[in-house]
């Protein structure tokens, strides 16, 4: 009896996911703790560092731009230089230093505002704990995996990073809206929760929320700690477990970090005097440079939006509904619909026009909000603010122009960011692929520090906390500057695009120039 088509392609979609219950329990643990951090680092980093730093440290726009600034600058650089450090210490030490190094730095962020503690021992500490955790969480995720199952494993990774951010945003605008109606109410609500506990959440939301952090970092550290083996890798044959020899430099854990830094710095320098000799690395470097043009609106989605939706919408407005967790869902339901339909389609012109579609979707925001004003007096404001965001009283217009530009920023990014890769790894000379997402994360370094330094100035000038804002020139600044990539990568498509097996074919002209430079260097 012949199995119809459909029912044959399900089942085989299903055997694609339950092929990873062969995999060790490490990938369980792996999982379980990358939600837990997502967790941890949505209520207590991302979008609220700028609000605690001006809120309970007391520092004006730019100066908080600028803290953000260095921090983004020193979590992109570790991250750089945290693969050989994995090398030399084994998946599980980096975990457990990564885990005890963003639990004390979270503490020390919650149990003081002495900036000359809290800068340098809580803020800027979590950074190098962030960058240490999420790398090895991708490296473990390829280690516990054989080739069958690695595309379901990062997918399903994938995903459980956006479910962690989605319950992250909810929890950042409940402890906000808390916080606001004990601000409002006083003491009356202090007999239904602890009286220090509602003292703080009045005085210190953000605090709190960061609090939240360090009660979500303690999972993972248990569940390493107990549970996961040093040496365990998934091989075609099965679960293979080999403890790691004794790394140079001595026992423990402090012999093999200061020999693995070491390592990290001889490897990175001997990294970059190859890559730069090599033509394919300077195409390369200009198509991620490009790409940071579309990738600072979500630098400015998590540094500038929330102090500009505070300020706009005021302060129980419950933004990271829209901005983290429709967002974050978006993500998780369009990019399995994207790739299936999009497979023949070239990874570089996807990220063409995922781009654009992303850049245009700022230009919502970054227009007068009486434009929304029929659509926030119909049923479809009702049926977003009222009835899912609970904001009672007229719909603010600015709910629909943020809404749209979340809702075609989402679709953007499903198109162009899990593409984006897969250009390196067309690029990248065989056995080099490593090295070229590593070095990826160079532009985005400058992008990071440059969004954190210019969130604060563009605030300070165009949407300040009090005074008349001119909001909507900010975002058309932003904007523009998003559209860098898209334009960009269409006028340089000559130099930059290349032909990916099995997808479409490039244009004439790229082929042309690509033969060109061979002759010219044959």
């Amino acid at each position: 009896m012949s199995v119809p088509a459909s029912a044959s392609g399900f089942r085989g979609f299903l055997k694609k996911f339950t092929s990873l219950r062969a995999t060790p329990r490490e990938l369980w643990i792996v999982y379980v703790a990358y939600i837990f951090e997502n967790l941890a680092y949505k209520v207590g980093a991302a979008g609220v560092l700028t609000l605690w730093l001006s809120a309970d440290l007391h520092l004006g726009d730019e100066s908080a731009g600028a803290m953000v600034a260095v921090w983004s600058a020193i979590m992109t650089l570790i991250t750089v230089l945290v693969g050989s450090l994995t090398d030399a210490l084994g998946i599980r030490k980096t975990f457990l230093l990564g885990f005890w190094i963003c639990l004390v730095s979270r503490l020390v962020m919650t149990v003081t505002a002495n900036p000359w503690v809290v800068i340098p021992f809580g803020l800027y500490l979590q950074a190098a704990g962030i960058a240490l955790l999420i790398p090895v969480m991708a490296a473990a995720c390829k280690r516990y995996t054989n080739a069958a199952q690695r595309s379901v494993a990062f997918a399903l990774y994938y995903a459980l990073m956006n479910f962690g951010f989605a319950i992250g945003d909810v929890l950042f605008d409940k402890v906000r809206a808390a916080a606001t109606r004990a601000s409002a109410d006083g003491v009356e609500h202090t007999a239904h929760l602890w009286t220090f506990t509602w003292h703080s959440l009045q005085q210190c939301p953000y605090q709190m929320l960061i609090a939240l952090g360090v009660v979500f970092t303690v999972p993972g550290l248990i569940l390493v700690w107990f549970w996961m083996r040093e040496g365990v890798e998934m091989t075609e044959a099965g679960v293979r477990i080999q403890p790691p020899p004794a790394a140079a430099g001595g026992t423990g854990l402090f012999g093999p970090l200061w020999q693995g830094a070491r390592n990290a710095g001889r490897e990175t320098f001997r990294i970059f005097a190859g890559l730069w000799r090599q033509q394919a690395f300077y195409r390369f470097l200009l198509f991620m440079t490009l790409v940071v043009g579309v990738k600072m609106i979500f630098y400015h989605l998590a540094y500038t939006f929330p102090k500009y939706a505070i300020r706009e919408l005021g302060d129980g407005a419950p933004f990271a509904h829209l901005s983290g967790m429709m967002n974050s869902l978006m993500i998780v339901v369009l990019v399995p619909i994207c790739g299936a339909l999009t497979q023949k389609v070239s990874a570089y012109r996807m990220v063409t026009f995922g781009s654009l579609v992303s850049a245009l979707s700022v230009f919502f925001i970054a227009v007068p909000p009486q434009w929304f004003q029929p659509l926030a007096d119909g049923w479809f404001g009702k049926l977003i603010v009222q009835d899912w965001l609970k904001v009672a009283g007229p719909v603010n217009p600015l709910w629909m122009g943020i809404f749209l530009f979340i809702f075609f920023l989402s679709i953007g990014e499903a198109f162009w960011s899990p593409r984006l890769y897969e250009y390196a790894a067309a690029i990248a000379p065989k056995g080099q692929e490593a090295s070229y997402m590593a070095l990826s994360m160079l532009p985005y370094f400058v992008a990071k520090f440059t969004v954190g330094l210019s969130s604060g100035w563009l605030l300070a000038w165009y949407c300040p906390a009090d005074g008349p804002r001119q909001s909507e020139i900010m975002w058309l600044i932003i904007g523009g500057m998003a559209l860098v990539t898209p334009l960009g990568t269409f006028l340089f498509r000559r130099h930059l695009q290349l032909q990916e097996a099995g997808r479409e074919p490039v244009e004439q002209a790229v082929q042309d120039a690509a033969r060109e430079e061979e002759a010219g260097h044959g």
